[in-house]
């Protein structure tokens, strides 16, 4: 059965009548969970089925934003607190081996955690690269402030994710990094140079450009396109994304329902296809909002459709694995890397 090309949040921690019908109405590629759709294990495993039984998609993609850190729609008391990427970044700065053992190892117990739950699809890792003036919304995200650190540390991220059978989304390219506003109220504009965007935030991304599936940033780099931000410029995409940094994968957007974009939802929504986004992403769960958006996206086919198969067809079985292991020797890397920063 076809999809449309949209991916979208629910509004609780079980389907309303309402979403139910959305779903089998307007066929979504996938879904995405917030803590609001959280409470405990039996019951997110319950909502991932639902989703799906919905979609009458027993593949369908679920994706959620687990970074650790301030960014983690799992914790406490049913899942255990991870670190911010800072925390590699620092212990990568003392052995460099040892922060992307400790970056791989606190992805794979991620991992571990969502597959438990029928979650396929992690928003992470993160290369995007902070500058000292920049908004804290990246902030302690950051895995560093050199491009190929930030990379490697990726790169370890990506691979402890993969290991436990989830698939990694990209973000958020071509770079947050600079960004003096939080896309989440206000749209940001760099006015960095080519050049410097090449050596170092899009440095951070070129690495990285085989990974399946990446999210765009709200963000407006002038140098390229003044008027346009990366998720609905279609020189953005073309030439910088798909370009200069070279991925192939499936280009979804930020959510659309931030303040960074102009226009009604609707606008939104036809601007982020029209400059070559092959997915939108729409998360708050508000079901006239997912109406609108729904509304205005087209099924997924052509390189688009491609796209979205070969993500799907990239998840590996999860890797043998030992999560008590695993888990005591995070938390002592987690201690040598406080105990070196303090």
């Amino acid at each position: 059965m076809s999809t449309r090309a949209f991916i979208t949040g629910v509004s609780g921690t079980e389907l309303t009548t309402a979403e139910r019908e959305f779903i089998r109405a307007e066929r979504p590629w996938g879904f995405i969970l917030f803590k609001r759709n959280v409470d405990n294990p039996a019951q997110v495993a319950s909502l991932v089925r639902e989703l799906r039984d919905a979609a009458d998609a027993p593949d369908a993609p679920v994706l959620i934003d687990q970074e650790g850190g301030r960014v983690q729609r799992l914790g406490p008391p049913h899942w255990p607190v991870y670190p911010p990427g800072a925390v590699f970044a620092a212990l990568y700065d003392t052995d460099s081996a040892l922060g992307l053992t400790a970056a791989r190892l606190s992805a794979r117990l991620i991992a571990a955690d969502l597959a438990d739950l029928g979650i396929t699809v992690d928003c992470l890792p993160l290369a995007d690269v902070p500058v000292p003036d920049a908004d804290a919304v990246i902030g302690n995200r950051a895995y560093g402030t050199s491009p190929g650190k930030v990379a490697a540390i990726a790169r370890a991220v990506t691979d402890g994710l993969e290991q436990g059978g989830v698939l990694p989304v990209l973000k958020h390219i071509p770079g947050h990094g600079r960004a003096t506003a939080d896309t989440h109220f206000k749209l940001p504009t760099v006015d960095t140079s080519r050049d410097e965007l090449e050596r170092t935030d899009f440095a951070a991304f070129r690495p990285l450009a085989d990974l399946p599936m990446a999210m765009t940033a709200h963000v407006v780099f002038s140098a390229f396109d003044p008027a346009h931000p990366a998720t609905t410029s279609a020189t953005m995409i073309a030439q910088v994304i798909r370009g200069l940094i070279g991925f192939q994968g499936l280009l979804m957007s930020d959510d659309v329902s931030m303040n960074a974009l102009a226009g009604s939802l609707a606008e939104r929504t036809r601007a982020i296809f029209a400059a070559g986004c092959d997915m939108a992403l729409h998360c708050n769960g508000n079901i006239e909002e997912m109406r609108d958006v729904a509304g205005q996206t087209p099924e997924l086919s052509g390189k688009a459709l491609d796209r979205a198969n070969a993500a799907l067809a990239a998840r590996k079985p999860p890797q043998p694995f030992d999560r008590a292991a695993a888990r005591a020797e995070l938390d002592a890397l987690i201690a040598r890397a406080n105990t070196a920063s303090a």
